[in-house]
């Protein structure tokens, strides 16, 4: 889940973010701005949930940058924000969720995220989508990784089969490659954290000294949710896991 903030004036931007953090779970993605423009840059990218938008902001206001949103996610809950109850007409012929006066306090903000137009899952989003069965491929809001190398690309998938756990970098490199570079594993492994960085995931992996390893709580990977008993993923399953790489097991009995 994803929630946006678009105020231009950072003090009540400030104040609003505070009144949805206390009642949002504390691990959904929040994106904050002052510039309506940029809010709508990231939304043409990343999928909005939710958002809160002031309705007077210069360049374009909060009426018409929830046509524009709406454009690009008709299911997008629009809920505005403002100092004036002169809206409430304009608000209901775009079909907005809701409408905040100012201040933005917890209670409203509550009352209007319990009665959203399309409701949601309060939950975070998982920036990465793994699949594993079959071909091995990385999706990032449903847009394939584009990895600078096809062994930063092995390298993930290594790191997804381990499910978590810590691998010395020099037995990575030795398992993968039989190769005795450190420099060409680290190589690789600044290549993986660039590709991972321009979708804003790169905090998926995890690198301590001489160790690294994945955060297997910000992806979705069918053959974790296949662990789990979950029916679609049990279903997906046709006995083939990550068939472009030959060190590939699955244990569908576990």
């Amino acid at each position: 889940m994803r929630v946006l903030l678009a105020d231009d004036e950072e003090l009540q931007l400030l104040r609003l973010k505070n009144a949805v953090e206390k009642v949002l779970p504390p691990e959904i993605e929040i994106l904050e701005f002052t510039n309506p423009f940029e809010a709508l840059q990231v939304a043409s990218k990343r999928k909005i949930d939710i958002a809160f938008l002031d309705i007077e902001m210069p360049g374009i206001g909060g009426i018409d940058l929830a046509k524009k949103l709406k454009t690009i996610n008709p299911q997008v809950n629009i809920i505005f924000v403002t100092a004036y109850d002169g809206y409430a007409l304009d608000a209901y012929k775009i079909h907005a969720s809701g409408y905040v006066t100012k201040p933005a306090t917890e209670s409203k903000i509550k009352e209007e995220l319990d009665g959203l137009r399309y409701p949601v899952e309060m939950k975070a989003t998982k920036k990465l989508q793994v699949k594993c069965f079959g071909n091995f491929e990385v999706f990032a809001e449903g847009v394939p990784l584009k990895f600078g190398r096809s062994r930063s690309k092995e390298l993930f998938a290594y790191l997804v089969d381990r499910e978590g756990a810590a691998i010395n970098i020099n037995e990575l490199n030795a398992i993968l490659w039989e190769e005795d570079h450190k420099s060409y594993c680290r190589n690789l492994i600044a290549d993986l954290i660039a590709a991972l960085k321009k979708v804003g995931a790169e905090d998926v992996f995890v690198k301590r000294r001489n160790e690294c390893f994945i955060d297997v709580n910000k992806i979705d990977c069918d053959a974790y949710a296949y662990k789990k008993g979950d029916p679609d993923a049990v279903r997906a399953y046709r006995g083939e896991y990550m068939i472009q790489y030959p060190w590939a097991i699955f244990d569908a009995d576990c």
